[in-house]
């Protein structure tokens, strides 16, 4: 275990990789609501500063936008040096951007606190943690992998209703203080306890798991650099896939409240003393959540492709009953977190899918140049979406433009992905044979993810 490459870990801090999961869980869910919190402070903000929906949804653009399109580069820091130091400097920009918007006093000082400073801390915390569970759980990637990015949603379930109440009882900016201080803290003491593991580390009994893995993932026998994952066909497909299925749940992440105000569901008390609204933020963090290490594990036994399919045909009859439905209070809430639940798994599917085909040494930066599918996605969800209903007094057509989505991705996933990541696994395995009529030795060493 001892290599070159572990002396720049502290071995006596390396905790086991279920201690790391854990606290990567932790830290996911202390940035969950710089996302998903947002959208109940969209109507504050507009009527504060006095200006249009348009305008206040570029802030999570740019979040989004940063959050995601600079992972490559931090996932490569991450991928040389471990996570605990890119998560500590995440800590502190995650905590500087809500307590700045806090101190905003106009549009362009809250695009910059809460979207640039927000943004580049959450992508930190994000790309350190996903590829940190890459990297550990080679034998149960899509389940691990789920339970932290679930955590990006579970941790807004679990803080919402003290938000909304902190919300209504002050102002944002208080609220945006006081949870932009404890956010940091506890993204900066999870941090503590990561470490990537050693060069050539697989995890115990991994030789007997391999081939079940194999049997069940479409998995490769090589690690591939950024530049060489670019080379792949399968490497587009999978963008395309994500810029098209992000679209549809970023929608309904930062665009509900204003949805439930158009279709004045948003004030109507319907259990606990909670509105409708508020009760469905709480039921879709946590059903997106859930979602991920559900998926994952399903993925982990019938294939990422052919879970892809069956989560994505599903999200496109939710979005079509909520179109239908979504006056309806109980329907609103009920049918917005089913869209959820069959939304988020990409955040568990998607990395699973890059670190399978494009191997584990890099998968910190390979999935984070995937990743950034999800900011180009957010251009068209929210500031897209918002000048759409603007200009035709409706969200019918934003709801359409889901549905398509979901359905043409679900068949690119079995028809176009699934034979071009078989041509991939099936050309590394040449590869990776050749390699070992070479030089045996290395390639042993290295391991198979």
């Amino acid at each position: 275990m001892a290599t070159q490459a572990s002396s720049l870990i502290h071995p006596s801090r390396i905790v086991n990789r279920w201690a790391q999961l854990v606290a990567g869980v932790f830290a996911m869910m202390a940035i969950a609501n710089l996302q998903y919190a947002w959208t109940i402070f969209v109507d504050p903000i507009q009527k504060h500063m006095h200006t249009t929906l348009v305008e206040v949804q570029w802030t999570i653009t740019l979040f989004i936008a940063l959050e995601t399109w600079l992972v490559p580069f931090e996932g490569y820091l991450v991928d040389r040096i471990g996570p605990r130091f890119m998560l500590g400097i995440g800590a502190f920009f995650v905590g500087l951007g809500w307590m700045g918007a806090g101190w905003a006093g106009s549009m362009h000082s809250l695009y910059i606190w809460y979207g640039v400073f927000g943004g580049i801390g959450a992508g930190m915390v994000y790309g350190g943690t996903i590829g940190n569970a890459l990297k550990w759980f080679p034998d149960h990637r899509g389940l691990c992998v789920g339970f932290t990015a679930g955590a990006y949603g579970v941790g807004t379930a679990l803080t919402i209703i003290p938000i909304t109440n902190m919300l209504k009882a002050s102002n944002y900016q208080h609220t945006f203080l006081v949870w932009g201080a404890i956010q940091g803290l506890v993204v900066l003491v999870a941090a503590l306890f990561l470490a990537k593991p050693p060069e050539g580390w697989t995890p115990p009994g991994w030789k007997e798991k391999e081939a079940l893995v194999k049997a069940r993932v479409q998995t490769s026998a090589r690690d591939l650099n950024p530049i060489q994952m670019l080379a792949q066909p399968s490497f587009y497909v999978i963008y395309l896939m994500l810029t098209m299925l992000a679209f549809g749940g970023i929608v309904v992440t930062v665009q509900l409240a204003p949805m439930a105000k158009s279709y004045h569901v948003d004030k109507i008390v319907v259990a606990f003393g909670m509105t409708a609204l508020t009760l469905a933020i709480e039921i879709d963090r946590f059903l997106n959540g859930l979602t991920r290490p559900f998926w994952g594990w399903i993925s982990d036994h019938i294939g990422r492709e052919n879970a892809l399919f069956t989560s994505f045909m599903l999200e496109a009859a939710a979005v079509f009953a909520l179109l239908q439905l979504i006056s309806h209070p109980i329907w609103f809430i009920a049918l917005s977190g089913l869209c959820f639940f069959a939304w988020g798994n990409i955040y568990s599917l998607f990395p699973s899918i890059t670190a399978d085909l494009f191997g584990k040494k890099w998968a910190t930066t390979n999935y984070g140049v995937v990743y950034t599918a999800k900011g180009l996605a957010t251009l068209f969800a929210a500031p897209g979406a918002a000048w759409l209903f603007e200009k035709t007094g409706s969200w019918t057509k934003v709801f359409w433009a889901m549905i398509a989505c979901d359905v043409i991705a679900a068949f690119m996933a079995l028809l176009w992905l699934k034979p071009l990541a078989a041509r991939t696994v099936k050309e590394s395995q040449s590869m990776a044979g050749d390699a070992v009529g070479l030089a045996p030795t290395p390639i042993k060493a290295r391991g198979v993810a």
